[in-house]
This record gives C-alpha cells, structure tokens and sequence, in this order.
C-alpha cells in the first residue's frame, strides 16, 4: 500500500513503513533490555562474589533469591488475567470520569496483591519498621521545633544520636509525614503501609489527567492499562518513594491543568483550549498554586526530585505558557519559607547527605557498574513494552522537536499528540539519565526512581493497539517472577 506525500510544487508517492519491520525493531528493543538485566545480574554477581563492593545480594536489586509463594498469588495473578483481558476495552469505552478512580482503585488492586505475596506482616505492615526507616524514630519528633532545628545536626554517621539512613537521606518532610499520620491516631507500620499503598497507586490517575490535557484523550486511554500494570508496583507498595511518586506525578497534572486551561470539563469554547473561559481562570489559578504546593513538598520529600522540574519544563513547553509560573513558584516558595523559618536548611541538608552518603556502602560502590546497572533497574521497574516503546520515542524524537517549533510556514505540520507524548518522555529520561550521571545513586534505584517511571511508562501508548495484550503480558508476568523469585528489600 501506498500513500501520497504533498510536497511544495509536487506531489510524491512512497511505501508506507513496513509495520512488520517496527515490530520486529521493538521485539528487539525489549530483548536488548532483558540482556541489559541478564548482563547486570551476571556481571554483578561476579563483583559481588570477588569483593563484596556492590553491597546487594542478588544484583542489581537489593534483593534475595527467596523462591515462594504467598496469600497475594491468586489474587496478583487474577487481577492481571483481568487487566490483560478487559482493561483496554474497558479504558477505550468508560466515561472519563470513571475511568480514572477505575484506574486508581486498579492499580491499588494490583500493587496490594503483589505486596502481600510476601503476606501482610513482611509485605505491607512490617516495611516501614526496620531499622533503616523513619517509623524508629518518631518518638523524637515529639517536639517539632527543636526536631526541625536540630535535624541537619543528626544525618552524619558519626554525629550523636544519627538518624537511620532513609531519615538522613531525605529532607523532613518524609519523617514528618509519617509523624502526621502517627498524631492523627494511625502510627505503625500497617497504617504506614497502607498510605504508601493508597497514595502510590494514585500515581496512575494523576499521569493520565497530565497526558489528557497535554496530548488528547485517546492516547491518555491507551496508556492507562500499561500505567495500571506497572511493574513498578512491586516497590511502590513497600517504600515511601511510592508516596513521592504519587505527590511529585499531582504536581505535574495539576501543572497541566493549570498551562492547558483543562480545569473544566466539556468540549473547547469558541474553537480555543479546553476550559479556557473566564469562568476557569480561579480553578486554574487554583491548579497553578497547588501544582506549586506539591511541588515544593516534593523537593522536602526527596533531595533527588528537585530534577522532576525538568519535566515541568516540558509540560509548560508542550502547553506554550508560562502563565501559571508566578503562582508555581509562589507556592513552592511557600514550602521552603516554611521549613526555613522551621529551622530547616536544605541546602545544609543535602551537603551533609554527599557526605554520610560515601560514609556508607556508595563509598566502595563501583560507579563503572552502576551507571550502567542502574539502567537494568529502570528496565525492571517499567517492564519491556517500555524498552519497545522508548524505541519508538527515541525514532520519533526528531520529528516531534521539529514539529514542536514554532510554525513559521503555513505548510509546516502541526505537532500530533504522540509528538507531545514523545517530548514529554524525552523530558523523563532526561532527568532519569541525570540521576544516574550524578553517581548519587549508586543501587536501591528500582525505588529511588519510582517517581519517573510512570512517565516513562507513557511511551507504551505508542504501541500499536493490535498487540497490547502481549505487552500487558509481558509488563505482568516480569513482577510476578520479580516477588515470587526474590526477597525484595524495599
């Protein structure tokens, strides 16, 4: 078959790409991306049984081979079979406003059951209570003002009374999190578990309003079984970087919300954006501040997400206005005045972190293997129909930034919504690819970067619709061995 191409002053006719040749190209993408995890495991378990610098028992995760079955088998593997068979039809047809608590009340099916294949206990109750987490703490926090002004005081290894690692390595707004949640009546571990759990499976809801108001509905629907079925999910239920995800992916809708005008539900007005009347100006001024809020929360949350603004630049690219940074900003500032006068210095903060960070394991850490086995890390969190679909990101990122300029020529394309899609993940991996240059996450980066994978799961709506139920199956079946084989830390 063919199809013409209209050129200035002519018209030409070309093959279209032999699809058979794409798919083959994105089977071989995800077959490079199980190589890169077989290398990293192979490689890794050769260093680590030479020397012991790597510091994981079972490279690249910070896992242990641990073989078993558990109370969230059936269930796990039931909520996939569903996903697989029903979920695209059912995200094709559901009214918009169905389809995202449907998403939500999916994904926290599907992160919960995958947890308590480890049971309740070790799976949900008991992870937040180990002696690298913030639940041992608590008690000091008793009196927040002198916490807060002493907090940098404590995240040295050889200062008095340390704070246990995840505490040290993340600004206060983590522990102070879960102080919150002990004041309100709901301390312990179950109560902990659960939050990450709720709150993390939202992640879901939250990439699929950005990517409506940014790229259109159709592809938002395509996307939401892959971002249901994220093999993420095995470490959002079991670490408080789930709960970071979710906070930093609500600050980006809300960001978008805010640059498209898509505050108010219903068909454009007059030919302009969706919700773009006067009536949705305080709604998306409302957006804008708290997209700010959120996003000032996530730099006190996670001294590493501060790099989520390099997709925030892209979905004000993407949107073409700058119209809600004065009140982002405002509100971000909000937060940092706010620990500031609290007695918090972050810039002390993450000073202090570079060094307790190579008092520990990062100080004999090889950086020559983890800048590359982090990347093994990336893959088993996102799943291989991700490898395929950052294939066709990558092939299609030349023309997308090309259509994306500003036209200056009337017969110049207009940017379609899987150039926006594609930009917005470029932007993704921009800042995953910095995370890993930094040599600031040297291992443990299957939760470290929870927060970008979801981004980087919407490449998969570029996959063609006539084989998502392979891709769902493959994104199922890599964290059903992952909880079943192994022993996962976080």
């Amino acid at each position: 078959m063919t199809h013409r191409e209209i050129r200035p002053g002519r018209a030409s006719v070309r093959p279209e790409p032999d699809e058979r040749a794409l798919r083959r190209a994105d089977l071989l993408a995800a077959a490079a991306g199980a190589l890169l995890v077989a290398l990293a495991a192979v490689i890794g378990t050769v260093i680590e049984h030479a020397n012991g610098s790597l510091h994981v028992n079972w490279p690249p995760l910070y896992a242990s081979w641990f073989p078993h079955l558990g109370p969230g088998t059936p269930a796990a593997v039931t909520v996939a079979v569903l996903v697989i068979a029903y979920g695209p039809p059912l995200a094709a047809r559901l009214p918009w406003r169905a389809l995202l608590p449907t998403c939500w009340a999916a994904a926290l099916a599907w992160t919960t059951a995958l947890a308590l294949i480890d049971g309740w206990r070790t799976g949900v109750a008991g992870r937040l209570t180990t002696a690298y987490e913030y639940l041992t703490v608590i008690h000091r926090f008793d009196d927040l003002g002198p916490a807060l002004r002493g907090f940098t005081g404590h995240i040295l290894n050889n200062a008095p009374d340390h704070w246990p690692a995840h505490v040290a390595g993340h600004p206060p707004a983590a522990i102070l999190t879960f102080v919150g949640l002990d004041r309100l009546g709901l301390g312990g571990g179950a109560w902990a578990g659960v939050w990450c759990l709720v709150t993390g499976a939202s992640t879901a809801a939250a990439v699929l309003i950005a990517l409506r108001a940014l790229t259109d509905e159709p592809t938002a629907r395509r996307a939401a079984p892959y971002l249901v079925l994220a093999p993420a999910a095995v470490w959002v239920g079991t670490s408080a970087d789930g709960y970071f995800a979710a906070v930093a992916a609500w600050s980006l809708a809300l960001l978008a919300l805010a640059a498209t005008g898509r505050t108010l539900p219903g068909p454009p007005r007059g030919g302009g954006v969706p919700g773009g009347s006067r009536r949705s100006a305080p709604l998306r001024a409302a957006a804008a501040l708290g997209s700010g809020l959120l996003l000032g929360l996530t730099c006190y949350l996670s001294y590493g997400l501060t790099l989520i603004v390099l997709i925030a630049a892209a979905v004000l690219l993407l949107a073409r206005s700058a119209r809600p940074l004065p009140l982002v900003a405002a509100g971000a500032a909000a937060v940092a005045v706010a620990f500031t006068l609290a007695g918090f210095d972050w810039w002390e903060g993450y000073r202090l972190l570079v060094q307790r960070y190579y008092q520990g394991a990062a100080a004999v850490r090889p950086y020559a293997y983890w800048v590359w086995g982090n990347l093994a890390c990336a893959v088993l969190i996102t799943g291989l129909a991700t490898c395929a679909a950052l294939r066709r990101t990558l092939a299609a990122a030349p023309a997308a930034v090309r259509r994306l300029r500003p036209r200056t020529d009337a017969r110049t394309a207009p940017p379609t919504p899987a150039d926006r899609l594609t930009v917005l993940v470029l932007a993704a991996l921009l800042a995953l690819l910095v995370a890993d240059l930094s040599g600031m996450s040297k291992a443990e980066t299957e939760r470290i970067w929870l927060p970008f994978a979801p981004w980087l799961l919407a490449a998969c709506a570029l996959l063609p619709p006539s084989h998502r139920r392979h891709w769902l199956t493959a994104q199922a079946v890599l964290p059903l061995l992952v909880n079943h084989l192994l022993y996962t830390g976080w």
